[in-house]
């Protein structure tokens, strides 16, 4: 027994040893929402200095400690900024991404694809990578996701802790709400497709059960949840069902695992032991390959002991080293599962381009839609499709024959 606990300990402090050369890609941080919040993204306040923040789980120094080499920033907007001006607000966190970017480049380089990733990883900044959490920021256009997209917007969480009006979010699964569309309305089927065609990564944290199984169902590509637990671990509405886990193995998608207690432990504490229970279960029910971190740092108020901020993620891989996990398996958790992912989500991007599949035009319908901001430009009646209505095109072509 002795000997036993001598290797582990002897293999823990060789693989951390070698922790320069291992790649940390963090899926989900909210650093830029309190650059929103404290500082009305105003970066070139001195206060605002990412080298020296104190009151924020994540800066440049803690990044370096916990050996971040990739993290994908949240340009997250709440929902009440829906059918409101949540376009405007979310163009303003990706662009505060992008000048976090221009302000450090000696610690940051914005990339958007796996080979961005390594490339700067081997310089030794931080790949800075987005992600839009919260479907209501497109507000139901196509053209706004990829505008997105080509402001360097890599994935999309379908819906926020609010339904889109074409996606159900996980509060349906609650005695809060109750489902609207049961998943994805025929609207959202083809969003999750028109990000295929993208090669944007659909996102699953967020969103109710029914539509995991919808966009598991539809999506061409590994679809991924960013910041989502076991729910076998913590029955949390927030967390992954064990059924979607065997889907998520299927289809070799993946779950990147919360940190936030209430969804580790169901209660206001916890611990970074109880952390490596959901990635344990994750790793049993949907494969080694499923499994990632996605903290959710600066997005949460509580978080684990040994997990306070973004310099923990080394006790976190000297804790699953300590549970036999192999060095392949941690260093997928790390980074090489979300790497994956990605390349095989540019595979299907890149199909598709070579198909010359065209980007879809079809707008949502304007009965769907909600707020009395909106215009109507394009639609033939503020109630219906853009198109004709069957009973009209039935009228003109009666009018027609009788002429």
């Amino acid at each position: 027994m002795v000997t036993f606990v001598h290797e582990m300990g002897m293999r823990c402090i060789y693989f951390l040893a070698q922790w320069d050369l291992v790649l940390l890609l963090s899926r989900h941080n909210d650093l830029p929402w309190q650059l929103l919040l404290h500082f009305n993204n105003q970066l070139s306040l001195k206060s605002a200095n990412l080298t020296q923040l104190n009151k924020t789980h994540t800066n440049i120094p803690k990044l370096r400690l916990g050996h971040v080499g990739a993290q994908f920033w949240a340009a997250y907007v709440p929902c009440e900024t829906q059918n409101k001006d949540a376009v405007k607000r979310t163009l303003e966190q990706i662009d505060v991404v992008h000048r976090m970017c221009q302000l450090y480049p000696e610690a940051f380089e914005c990339v958007t694809d796996s080979a961005g990733i390594r490339r700067a990883f081997d310089a030794g900044r931080v790949a800075s990578l987005i992600g839009v959490e919260g479907g209501h920021s497109i507000d139901s256009s196509m053209a706004v996701l990829r505008t997105f997209y080509l402001l360097g917007v890599r994935y999309m969480t379908l819906t926020h802790s609010c339904n889109t009006p074409w996606a159900d979010n996980w509060l349906v699964d609650t005695k809060e709400e109750k489902p609207v569309h049961h998943g994805l309305t025929e609207f959202g089927k083809k969003v999750i497709k028109e990000m295929n065609r993208l090669g944007m990564m659909v996102d699953l944290a967020h969103v109710s059960v029914e539509t995991m199984d919808a966009a598991l169902d539809i999506s061409e590509a590994p679809v991924v949840f960013s910041h989502s637990s076991a729910y076998a671990i913590c029955n949390h509405q927030r967390n992954v069902p064990d059924s979607v886990l065997l889907k998520v193995n299927k289809t070799e998608s993946l779950v990147m695992v919360n940190f936030y207690n209430d969804y580790v432990s169901c209660s206001h504490n916890a611990n970074l032991s109880q952390v490596a229970d959901h990635l344990d279960h994750v790793k049993r029910i949907a494969g080694p390959g499923a499994v990632g971190f996605g903290g959710d740092y600066d997005g949460v108020s509580r978080l684990p002991d040994g997990l306070k901020d973004v310099s923990g993620y080394p006790n976190l891989v000297a804790e699953l080293l300590r549970r036999n996990w192999t060095e392949e398996e941690v260093r997928g958790a790390l980074a090489e599962n979300l790497l994956r992912v990605l390349r095989e989500v540019e595979k299907v991007r890149d199909k598709k381009a070579q198909n010359a599949e065209a980007p879809n035009d079809d707008p949502i319908d304007f009965k769907d839609i909600q707020g009395e901001c909106r215009t109507a430009y394009g639609y033939s009646n503020k109630g219906d499709h853009p198109r004709l209505r069957p009973i009209v095109l039935v009228f003109l072509l009666s009018f027609l024959f009788l002429l």
